[in-house]
């Protein structure tokens, strides 16, 4: 079983949050797009930290209603001056360039460069994130204070430069699997295709390598699947690809823009109330003073592809600010300065908390079922006045013993109830030791059952000889 990642916040999590912080950091400069050696490099690294295995899909593949595309090949893009300068260079920026351009290299008057660069009047300093995918064209990023002083230069000749080609290669996308007990799935997917940006999505990347590395150190109840593909066209593949499985997947969450300062925001999945829905909002409701649960739509990051109709997989987004929703988006400002350790620690110890509530939950039948069974003997009654914590452990015991009839999970009793799930997995564990539980019986399909049903079912058997 996962066990929960914040039992020690001030030295364990603390030492996570400053280990993804410096993933981070050795990520940040990797020049990234949907294809090409970017991605590759940022799987290389990743594997130094979990085992991963990484696969090549070749351009022109099909994959559901879209075409792998053609591998970008990037060197060099810079605009010259007539005396030389390099006025624009990607090598002070990888946003510099419009990713995924064509390659050109000709002379031209400013009237028509200006037509391909793109800055943001309303920050002044910021280089926006532009890019091309799917369209043959090309540009540049600059910030609008350079793009003015360029302006104010009038009709000048400039060399302008982009070495890069589209060639037939191959999409590349990177997974990690921890076995568990059963084939049953949970999926955990992060894009990898944005160049230097550290909050989208380099800290979804860092907290889901984390919590890889601690998944794999435990004794999991359920497998789990680590992805890390691009945006869109990497999720898109890694379905199709995998099509003939995707009933494994009993959970999933897309992690994403996990290291800014503001409170967590949950997506949820086309179903709105699955299993993962349920756990996020009750790890959420007992560990942040504010938070905040969305429903699901089909505009955003991958859970978009995944909770498709015809695929419908119980698969939420976890995040802080939304995309889209905090000035630094998709700018040269979602930088190194944005995102904090504490605050990927804090992402990351949410995490594991969700992990632990879907490994554990499982449905249990009490086995003294006839009234409330003597529980003082046992150790298991508070006495009046006892300390607040042995009261709350006593709530659970009675809460779990009431609904533990074979058809509430430990999910369902702590929604209920309203103390915490591991309070109540806590109280199903000694009332299993105390044989006043049992779990309840399952079947091939993954059904539970209860031990009367189980029972029945078996003396029909027999008397059908």
């Amino acid at each position: 079983m996962i066990p929960d990642g914040g039992a020690d916040m001030s030295s364990n999590t603390a030492r996570v949050g400053d280990e993804m912080y410096g993933l981070v950091e050795r990520l940040y400069p990797i020049f990234r797009s949907i294809t090409g050696a970017g991605v590759r490099e940022t799987l290389s690294v990743l594997s130094e930290y979990i085992p991963l295995d990484i696969h090549e899909v070749p351009t022109g593949t099909r994959v559901l209603d879209w075409d792998v595309p053609k591998e970008w090949i990037f060197r060099d893009a810079y605009v010259k001056d007539d005396r030389g300068r390099r006025v624009i260079d990607v090598a002070t920026s990888n946003l510099h360039v419009v990713n995924y351009s064509t390659g050109v290299h000709e002379t031209m008057a400013w009237s028509d460069l200006r037509e391909h660069v793109y800055s943001l009047p309303e920050h002044a300093e910021w280089i926006p994130y532009r890019t091309t995918y799917f369209d043959e064209t090309w540009g540049f990023c600059v910030s609008h204070r350079q793009f003015l002083e360029l302006e104010a230069l009038g009709e000048r000749q400039y060399e302008v430069c982009i070495d890069a080609s589209h060639r037939d290669g191959s999409l590349t996308y990177g997974e990690c699997l921890i076995r568990g007990e059963t084939d049953d799935e949970v999926l955990i997917t992060a894009h990898v295709c944005h160049p230097s940006l550290a909050n989208d999505n380099l800290s979804g990347i860092a907290v889901a390598t984390y919590l890889a590395r601690h998944i794999a150190g435990c004794a999991p109840r359920y497998s789990y699947r680590f992805v890390f593909a691009p945006a869109t066209i990497g999720a898109i593949t890694w379905l199709s690809m995998n099509e003939h499985r995707l009933d494994r997947v009993k959970h999933g969450l897309v992690l994403s823009l996990l290291g800014d300062a503001g409170s967590f925001t949950y997506k949820t999945s086309r179903r709105v109330d699955a299993e993962i829905d349920r756990a996020v909002s009750h790890v959420l409701g007992h560990s942040e003073p504010n938070y905040e649960i969305r429903d699901f739509s089909p505009i955003g990051y991958d859970e978009r592809q995944y909770c498709s109709p015809g695929f419908d997989l119980p698969v939420g987004c976890l995040m802080r600010t939304p995309n889209g929703e905090f000035p630094e988006y998709h700018t040269s400002a979602d930088d190194l300065t944005l995102v904090t350790p504490l605050q990927l620690a804090r992402a990351w110890d949410t995490c594991t908390r969700v992990m632990q509530v879907l490994d554990a939950n499982q449905t249990f039948v009490n086995q003294k079922p006839r009234g409330e069974p003597r529980l003082g003997p046992l150790g298991l009654y508070a006495r009046y006045g006892s300390p607040e914590s042995q009261r709350r452990s006593q709530q659970a015991v009675l809460w779990t013993l009431n609904l533990s009839d074979g058809e509430h999970s430990l999910l369902d009793v702590a929604e209920r109830s309203g103390l915490p799930f591991e309070a109540i997995r806590e109280a199903a564990t000694l009332l299993y030791r105390h044989s006043l539980l049992e779990p309840a019986a399952t079947t091939d399909d993954g059904k539970q059952d209860t031990q009367r049903d189980l029972a029945e079912r078996r003396q029909s058997l027999r008397r059908l000889g």
